[in-house]
């Protein structure tokens, strides 16, 4: 089996890096995600309808804002609070099992977003896969809706599994004087409710693959098409297939990476005790959505435009200042 140094205490740098590290992911994180859903706001405050892609992005930037808001909380209680030699504590053990439900969210508005794509842009020949492309176009706020009603329902059955659990450890703890036995049973308790939310995420992860699949199928036949008609380079609809499947395959890998980054920290908190590697755990689980919203931002078109009128209010602002700067060093010869 493989074994580890525990590294029970850390020093004073370390943590202050790791804290720092966090404070910038949870400022980068949540100045992303702010633009995303304040852009997409501002047009539902002005009355101005939202399209399917613009409503999906809403509702995944502020479940965002909530994912690292629990990503800091995280930090927090590991850097100041959570000892690697006491039992994990049950607050510690919450924030745990609500980023796991906020990230199953994430993962199902992120499928909508994969659906959508898919029955927008890819090309269907048969006229089945076509007429429910066509339906589930037309049908995204209620996709929407049934995603948001699959992940209250999931919630409600991963919380109630584990504060069920929660108070089955604590009763035990109360009529079993063994110190030992009362912390394997903790720890059984929590790698169950663990794999159990993990387990609950597969549906919506398979509906990911399928949609993204389909996506790379249909843009590989496209290219086989434009490549036998046409030498023109500049197609919008392989544009379209492209920046799609760059959004799409990013949030698959960078997924990839937080649930294996989340996956090891569990034996690293639970068995190991390795403080340093469960610190590097919780940066990469804080990185990954910010970098998926960097992405999300460069390849939508109204994002982008609104980054360059912000970029162009800050460039006159400054050219501004500096001018009036210069107005008032120079010396009035009248």
């Amino acid at each position: 089996m493989l074994a580890l140094t525990p590294v029970i205490t850390v020093s004073y740098e370390v943590k202050s890096a790791f804290l720092f590290l966090s404070i910038l992911e949870f400022t980068v994180g949540v100045l992303a995600n702010a633009f995303i859903f304040l852009v997409n706001f501002w047009n539902v405050v002005r009355k101005q309808p939202l399209s399917n892609c613009d409503l999906i992005l809403l509702s995944l930037s502020l479940t965002r804002l909530f994912l690292h808001g629990l990503l800091f909380l995280d930090a927090i209680q590991l850097t100041y609070f959570q000892r690697m030699k006491d039992p994990l504590s049950l607050s510690y053990q919450t924030i745990i099992m609500l980023w796991m439900i906020t990230n199953q969210v994430g993962l199902w508005l992120t499928t909508c977003l994969s659906l959508l794509y898919c029955s927008k842009i890819a090309r269907f020949s048969h006229t089945l896969l076509h007429s429910v492309a066509s339906w589930v176009s037309r049908k995204v706020p209620q996709m929407l809706l049934g995603a948001m009603f699959f992940s209250c329902i999931c919630t409600a059955i991963c919380l109630g599994d584990f504060f069920s659990r929660s108070g089955f450890t604590f009763t035990t703890m109360l009529f079993v004087n063994n110190t030992e036995f009362n912390l394997q049973i903790a720890k059984l308790n929590f790698y169950h409710s663990f794999i159990f939310c993990t387990l609950v995420s597969i549906p919506s992860l398979l509906f990911f693959l399928v949609s993204s699949g389909v996506l790379i199928v249909s843009l590989g036949r496209h290219m086989r098409t434009m490549r036998a008609k046409t030498k023109d380079s500049r197609d919008p609809s392989l544009e379209a297939h492209i920046k799609a499947l760059r959004s799409l395959v990013s949030f698959l890998c960078l997924y990839v990476v937080s649930f294996c980054a989340a996956l090891i920290s569990v034996p690293l908190l639970m068995l190991w005790h390795n403080k340093i590697g469960v610190m590097i755990c919780v940066g990469i689980l804080a990185a990954c959505p910010s970098i998926h919203a960097a992405i999300l931002i460069s390849g939508n078109a109204k994002l982008r435009r609104a980054v360059e009128t912000i970029l162009l209010w800050v460039q006159n602002s400054l050219k501004i200042g500096a001018d009036h700067k210069a107005d008032a060093r120079t010396p009035d010869l009248c």
